[in-house]
């Protein structure tokens, strides 16, 4: 006999290879017998109808009892062996005590449920010696064949990260249950939304593994079954005595109801000495079938056992004493096992732990503040939840409250309300109000002055922000405590960076990265994501990734999720603006849709999408991804996305020739940036508010604009902004008509771009230089040859509508190599260059009028161009053009 071994895929590959060669005509004609065995649900019957189907054609296919040819193979399949009657049972005895040559015989069974465990037929089980016996055992998925069945089941776009881990560990990658989730999961709200790891948990049990626990349950006899109960309540394997003592039984008596429990297939062996249920699932089921009472006590014993280990587990011991009703216990563990966490850098743990305590548990007045603290010291480096800030805010409002204490938590609310709900107004105003509870307590106080400092917020001028970070700075300095001292570097290395100062960069050398302290770790990382954050939007593409690549990995290791995801957030950014676009806006949406609670967190991700949007020509979607729900507020957002954002929304108003709603646009857009005081921001803004001031008819007002900006940037360490002035310079020059000037600050500006790697920018002002030179008469040729790289340019970027308008103003100016015959050109049932270009952009959603203005045409030969390309192309509606043209190689 032998086992199949490796991968799952390679133990099937293994095993239908052997089935193949046994029933093919050149066989030697020595029988095979493969025993397919495995738990319910592992996938047996469907791994035995892919065996069936492999065999080869040739190949007889017969059931028990009918006649066996002796002139070609046989294929005999007998599923389910355990619940044969006596009779099959016999029959196959006989069958295999003297198989014929050319044999092949495929038995499934769950061994577990076999009269007699290990022969599969019975007591008299015997093989042959001229019998190959090959034995194949199904076991539970691991975590990619989990991945793969969720991407089969849901689509690979609606599988987010850990959606995955969460499916195998509820289901302990039983196949059939992971089937059933997702099932269930499909089920649940609209396709159009990405299902979520935590969406899991709230599925329940799908009823067939209900059922098929439950009966496996009381199939072991009432005396004994405290066993299974016992395992139901620790919910991870034990040893033998562990469940013994939970369930009340001695340790004679406890080994015998494990023998049984283990035999009925109501536990199962997970190694080492150790037992368990299935599955979370299964567990979970027995649980909520189990009477009250004995639950209660089920679980104060294993509270007592949990206690004795060393670590002591405080969080399980903490759900224990919970349930059988300790309150003084359980909240001396919540509170230990909340330190636990804290101290191992796990703080998205601790607030979970406490929130959750705070919020539905028996939390005594005395105990609330010292609880809420810590709860608040915690949430305020991790992700998003709504409970925790209503939890923060009813006590903050509790009138009995010391100040001090009182001072500590609107501390971190406001941190919380800042960056984790994007409520920078309201956070702003609880860090003023908490400087005030904390005088005296110089470490909470320069936490809150160097919040405070943080420049990303309009409502606070830079010079303030700088009066704050050098307040903390002294206070920090004065505590001696190391970690506050890490927390003020970290912010002011932002503050420095963000305004293109360049005394920051030593700053980011001395953040402490091998620091001891946890806590100074993560401040470490938290720095180290800000700077990279901040040189995104100075133009050090270059050290923003190796600053991201560090802050990361220090995020992750230090437990600071917070960071971590603004990292993430951050490298969208760096993508779009280096051109790397391919996949760039599917990672957005995933981002959006994992963190899309946290405004502040989603707003580089929803500024890519618009972003991208825009390029396409997808202008509907643009705006909604720039202003629409869940756009972080242009007047109240972080000041440098705003300031990108309104650049788009100003180009897409010229697009439209509404001069006025980007004249207005332009305004408010450069006024909250005159009010911030941080003009390497403007980089992304300036070029176009000039544009469309001057197509105002303000041009002494875009005078003054580029004047500011370039006085802004006076000193600063800003090449993305330096380049952008360029620009700017070049639009104001252009379109006051000295075109020759222009052209010449439009090629300054294309090489800055192309020397910091911006490869879209520099091919945006490489078609303004080509476009002036072609206006004042310079070098024509050399002019198109420019107009057609960066049309090819921006096709390889994926910028449909960039691409479209270039090869618009090229088709103006390119000369004619060679005579083409007289009449329009015959393309028959392929579209022309120019349908395609049109179809290319109804594709992506825009109006006939808004490609008649793109494309210099009249919207009556758009609407032409559109219905012959809808007819070519096969396509039912205008909507379906995309699908269409790619079906069709257009």
């Amino acid at each position: 006999m032998s086992d199949t071994a490796g991968t799952v895929d390679e133990a099937e590959a293994t095993l239908r290879g052997r089935l193949m060669a046994a029933l093919s005509a050149e066989a030697p004609g020595r029988p095979l017998l493969v025993l397919v065995e495995g738990p319910a649900g592992t996938g047996k019957s469907r791994l035995v109808e892919r065996l069936r189907e492999a065999a080869p054609g040739t190949a007889r296919r017969v059931a028990l009892g009918e006649p066996l040819p002796a002139d070609r193979p046989v294929l005999l399949v007998v599923e389910d062996v355990h619940r044969a009657s006596a009779e099959h049972v016999a029959a196959l005895r006989a069958l295999l005590a003297d198989p014929p040559a050319h044999l092949v015989c495929l038995l499934s069974c769950r061994p577990e449920e076999l009269p007699v465990p290990g022969l599969i037929l019975g007591p008299d089980t015997e093989f042959p010696a001229r019998l190959t016996v090959v034995r194949h055992v199904v076991g539970p998925l691991d975590l990619a064949a989990v991945r793969r069945t969720a991407v089969d089941a849901l689509g690979a776009d609606r599988c987010p990260a850990g959606l995955a881990e969460a499916l195998h560990h509820a289901s302990g990658g039983v196949a059939q249950t992971v089937a059933d989730l997702l099932d269930l999961l499909a089920a649940r709200g609209p396709a159009a939304r990405q299902p979520r790891p935590a969406d899991v948990a709230g599925l329940g049990t799908p009823p067939r593994l209900a059922a098929l626990t439950l009966r496996r349950v009381v199939a072991v006899p009432e005396e004994q079954r405290a066993i299974v109960l016992a395992a139901a309540v620790l919910d991870e394997p034990a040893t033998a005595g562990e469940l013994a003592a939970v369930a009340g039984l001695a340790p004679a008596p406890g080994r015998d109801a494990l023998l049984t429990a283990v035999r009925r297939a109501a536990l199962d062996v997970h190694g080492e000495g150790r037992y368990g249920l299935s599955s979370p699932l299964a567990a979970d089921t027995v649980r909520r079938w189990t009477p009250g009472p004995v639950l209660e006590l089920l679980h104060r014993r294993a509270a007592r056992l949990l206690a004795t280990r060393q670590p002591v587990p405080w969080e399980r011991l903490a759900g224990h004493r919970r349930a059988c009703g300790d309150e003084r216990g359980w909240l001396v563990a919540v509170e230990r096992a909340a330190q636990r966490f804290e101290e191992d850098g796990e703080q998205q743990r601790a607030a979970r732990l406490l929130e959750s305590a705070l919020a539905t548990g028996p939390v005594p007045r005395h105990a609330r503040p010292r609880l809420a603290t810590l709860l608040a010291r915690c949430a305020v480096v991790g992700l998003r939840s709504d409970q925790t800030h209503d939890v923060l805010r009813h006590i903050v409002a509790d009138a009995g409250l010391p100040p001090a204490v009182r001072g500590e938590i609107r501390l971190d609310l406001g941190l919380l309300l800042c960056n984790q709900m994007g409520q920078v107004v309201e956070g702003r105003a609880e860090l003023a109000r908490a400087v005030d509870d904390l005088a005296g307590r110089p470490v909470p106080l320069a936490r809150a002055m160097a919040a405070l400092a943080m420049p990303y917020g309009p409502d606070a001028p830079f010079a303030e922000n700088i009066a704050w970070i050098e307040r903390a700075v002294k206070v920090a300095d004065e505590s001696g405590d190391p970690v506050i001292r890490a927390a003020v570097a970290a912010n002011h290395v932002s503050v420095l960076l963000n305004s293109g100062d360049p005394a920051a960069w030593p700053l980011i050398d001395g953040l402490p990265r091998d620091s001891e302290l946890v806590g100074c770790r993560q401040h470490a990382a938290r720095g180290l994501c800000n700077a990279a954050d901040a040189t995104v939007w100075l133009g050090h593409y270059e050290r923003s990734r190796a600053l991201l690549t560090e802050g990361v990995a220090l995020a992750a290791r230090s437990g600071a999720a917070y960071a971590e995801q603004t990292g993430h957030g951050c490298t969208l950014v760096l993508d779009w603006a280096t051109g790397r676009w391919p996949g760039l806006a599917a990672r957005a949406r995933t981002f959006v849709d994992e963190a899309g609670n946290m405004p502040y967190l989603v707003a580089d991700a929803r500024l890519v999408l618009g972003l991208l949007a825009l390029t396409r020509g997808e202008w509907a979607d643009a705006v909604d991804h720039l202003t629409g729900p869940g756009a972080a507020d242009l007047d109240s957002g972080p000041v440098p996305i705003s300031a990108a954002a309104s650049g788009a929304l100003i180009r897409l108003a010229l697009a439209h020739e509404d001069v006025d709603a980007a004249a207005s646009e332009a305004a408010a857009a450069w006024e909250r940036l005159r009010t911030k005081g941080i003009w390497p921001w403007a980089a992304e803004l300036a070029p176009w508010a000039v544009e469309a001031t001057v197509r105002a008819g303000a041009t002494d007002t875009a005078r003054e604009m580029a004047a500011e900006f370039a006085g802004g940037l006076d000193g600063k360490d800003a090449p993305s902004a330096a380049a952008a002035l360029a620009w700017t310079h070049a639009v104001l020059a252009e379109r006051t008509g000295r075109t020759a000037e222009a052209e010449a600050a439009y090629e300054r500006s294309a090489a800055a771009y192309t020397a910091i790697r911006r490869p879209y920018q520099a091919a945006l002002t490489r078609v303004g230089a080509a476009r002036c030179a072609l206006t004042h008469g310079g070098d024509s040729a050399s002019a198109v040859a420019v107009l057609a790289d960066c049309a090819t340019a921006f096709d390889t970027l994926g910028a449909t509508w960039d691409a479209a308008r270039t090869r618009s103003e090229l088709r103006h100016h390119r000369p004619v190599a060679e005579p083409r015959p007289p009449g329009r050109p015959r393309y028959g049932d392929l579209l022309s260059p120019r349908e395609a270009e049109v179809a290319e952009l109804a594709a992506a959603g825009m109006t006939n009028r808004e490609i008649a203005a793109t494309l210099h045409l009249s919207p009556r030969t758009v609407e032409q161009h559109v219905a012959r390309a809808i007819q070519k192309s096969g396509a039912l509606s205008r909507q379906g053009l995309g699908q269409a043209l790619k079906g069709a190689g257009n």
